[in-house]
C-alpha cells in the first residue's frame, strides 16, 4: 500500500470499517418480501441513512421507489463552484441460497484466511463502506473537494427497476458531472480495473401445460404428453452442441478487444471441475463480456425425494439471458419469448412472462474522469496500471443515468473480483481491496476536482 497520507488514513479506519460492515451484513436485506422480512431491508436502509447523516450529509432521505423498496439518498455540499460526483452502491443482497453450504453463517461477517465472509460483503454492502472510507479520508486530509451525492439502492439484485423509474420521475435528483458506480470489481485481486462495458439482462419465466392433472406413468406414460419433458426439450434448444447460446434471431458475433482472460485462469476462477470443458467458442473474454449468454436459473418440478411415478401436467422455469452492448434488451426479450414458444413440442400450451430487464452499457473511456481514476489507481496500487475489462452482469441504472445525463462521465469500480464469489455461497471481500479501492476513490475525487 502507498505511504500517501490518504492511504495512511484509510488504513487507520479499517477496524472501524470492519465493525460497520459487520453491522450492515447482519441485515437480511433481500428485496424478495415473500421470503424475507421487509423490516430487514428497511433496517439496512436506515443504517445507511444514519451513516450519511453522521458524515454531515444533508437532505438525507429514504426514497420510496415504485417497486415497493427504498433507496437512500444524501447530499454533501462541497466548495462553491465545485463539480458534483454521484456515488452509487446497493444495500440489497442476493438470497443466501443453501445456508448449510456456507462455512460460516451468511449474515455474520466472519474473518477467515485473510478475507471477510458474508452475504453482501462484496456485492455491494462493501461498496457502501468504500464510499464512506473515501469520504472520511478526504475529510481528514483537507476536505472533500467536490459536491457529493450518494444513492444506495434497495432492489438492484431483483431487477425490478424501482430506482430507475424514480430517477426518471425526479430527473434533477441524481444529476452529476461524474458518476462512480461502486458495484463492479477488479479483474483479479491487486489489479486495478475499471469496467468499461456491462451486458444487459432479461429474465423470462416460461410455463408449459399439457394435461388437466398429473397421471400415473404406468397407466398413461408413453402416450400422455409430459410437460416436464417438453420443458427440457425447450431449454435444450437454447444451446448449440458446444454450449453456445442459440436464441433464434439473436446472432451477434462481437469480439472483445480489451483485457484478455487466460482460459486456465478462468477455469480456476470459475472452479471448473477437472475434465469438464468450457462452453461456447471464441476467447473467454468474447464469451463472458461480448456475447449473449443464457442461463436456466431454476425449474419448478417435483424434487427427487418424494417424487411419485407420475406424468407431469405442468412445469415451469426461470431463464436469464445476458446480452452485450449493441443488443437491445427489449428486442432480445421478444426473441427469447418467441424462441421458447416456437420450440415447445407436441402442441403443448406455453406461456412466457418477462419479470425483469436491464439494458447493456458501454462507457466513454476517453473522458477526463478516466484519466483522473488512472492516476488515483496508480497511487493506490503501486506498480500497477489501470486496466479496462467488461462485466457479464448488468446494472440497469447505468443506462438510465446515461440517458438522463448524457454529459455525465460514468465509471464502474468495486469489490466483486473473482475470489469474492458474489451470488454464490461463501461470498467474501478482500479487506486489502476495500482499503486500496477506498484510497483510489478518495484520490480520484481530489484529482477530478482539479481537472
Amino acid at each position: 500500500m502507498s505511504s500517501h497520507p490518504v492511504a495512511e488514513t484509510v488504513a487507520s479506519l479499517m477496524p472501524r470499517a470492519k465493525a460497520e460492515l459487520t453491522e450492515l451484513v447482519a441485515f437480511k436485506s433481500v428485496a424478495d418480501f415473500d421470503q424475507f422480512p421487509r423490516s430487514e431491508s428497511e433496517g439496512a436502509a436506515r443504517w445507511v441513512a444514519d451513516a450519511l447523516r453522521a458524515e454531515g450529509f444533508e437532505d438525507v432521505a429514504l426514497l420510496d421507489t415504485p417497486d415497493g423498496t427504498q433507496s437512500v439518498y444524501g447530499y454533501l455540499p462541497g466548495p462553491e463552484g465545485a463539480k458534483t460526483v454521484l456515488l452509487y452502491a446497493h444495500y440489497d443482497v442476493q438470497p443466501p441460497l443453501d445456508e448449510a453450504a456456507w462455512a460460516t453463517p451468511p449474515f455474520e461477517l466472519t474473518e477467515r484466511d485473510g478475507r471477510w465472509y458474508g452475504r453482501g460483503a462484496a456485492d455491494c454492502k462493501g461498496g457502501v463502506l468504500m464510499h464512506l472510507l473515501a469520504l472520511r479520508a478526504l475529510k481528514a486530509n483537507g476536505g472533500v473537494p467536490v459536491h457529493v451525492k450518494v444513492i444506495a439502492e434497495g432492489s438492484e439484485e431483483m431487477g425490478t427497476g424501482g430506482l430507475e423509474r424514480y430517477a426518471e420521475e425526479h430527473p434533477d435528483l441524481l444529476e452529476a458531472d461524474t458518476i462512480v458506480i461502486g458495484d463492479a470489481g477488479n479483474f483479479r485481486v491487486g489489479l486495478p480495473t475499471v469496467t468499461a462495458t456491462l451486458r444487459g439482462m432479461t429474465l423470462v419465466r416460461v410455463r408449459i401445460d399439457t394435461l388437466a392433472g398429473n397421471l400415473h406413468s404406468g397407466q398413461f406414460g408413453g402416450a400422455a404428453p409430459d410437460a416436464l419433458a417438453a420443458l427440457i426439450r425447450v431449454l435444450d434448444s437454447l444451446r448449440a452442441q458446444d454450449g453456445s447460446t442459440t436464441v433464434d434471431g439473436l446472432t451477434p458475433e462481437t469480439r472483445w478487444d480489451g483485457l484478455s482472460y487466460d482460459e486456465e485462469q478462468f477455469r480456476k476462477d470459475a472452479k471448473v471441475l477437472d475434465g469438464v470443458r468450457l462452453i461456447g467458442d471464441g476467447t473467454v473474454a468474447d464469451r463472458i463480456w461480448a456475447r449473449p449468454a443464457v442461463t436456466v436459473l431454476g425449474i419448478d418440478c417435483p424434487p427427487v425425494i418424494g417424487a411419485t411415478p407420475s406424468v407431469q401436467a405442468s412445469a415451469r422455469a426461470l431463464i436469464s439471458l445476458r446480452v452485450p452492448p449493441g443488443v437491445d434488451a427489449a428486442e432480445a426479450t421478444k426473441l427469447l419469448q418467441a424462441h421458447l414458444e416456437t420450440h415447445t413440442p407436441w402442441g403443448a400450451r406455453v406461456r412466457t412472462e418477462q419479470i425483469g430487464q436491464g439494458q447493456p452499457f458501454s462507457a466513454d473511456t476517453t473522458s477526463p474522469a478516466y484519466a483522473a481514476m488512472a492516476e488515483a489507481m496508480a497511487v493506490a496500487y503501486p506498480g500497477q496500471e489501470m486496466q479496462y475489462a467488461g462485466q457479464g452482469g448488468s446494472i440497469p441504472l447505468c443506462n438510465t443515468l446515461a440517458d438522463l445525463y448524457p454529459r455525465a462521465e460514468i465509471l464502474l469500480i468495486g469489490l466483486s473480483e473473482p475470489e469474492a464469489q458474489i451470488h454464490a455461497v461463501n461470498e467474501s471481500v478482500s479487506p486489502e481491496e476495500l482499503e486500496r479501492l477506498s484510497v483510489a476513490e478518495a484520490l480520484f475525487l481530489r484529482n477530478y476536482a482539479a481537472s
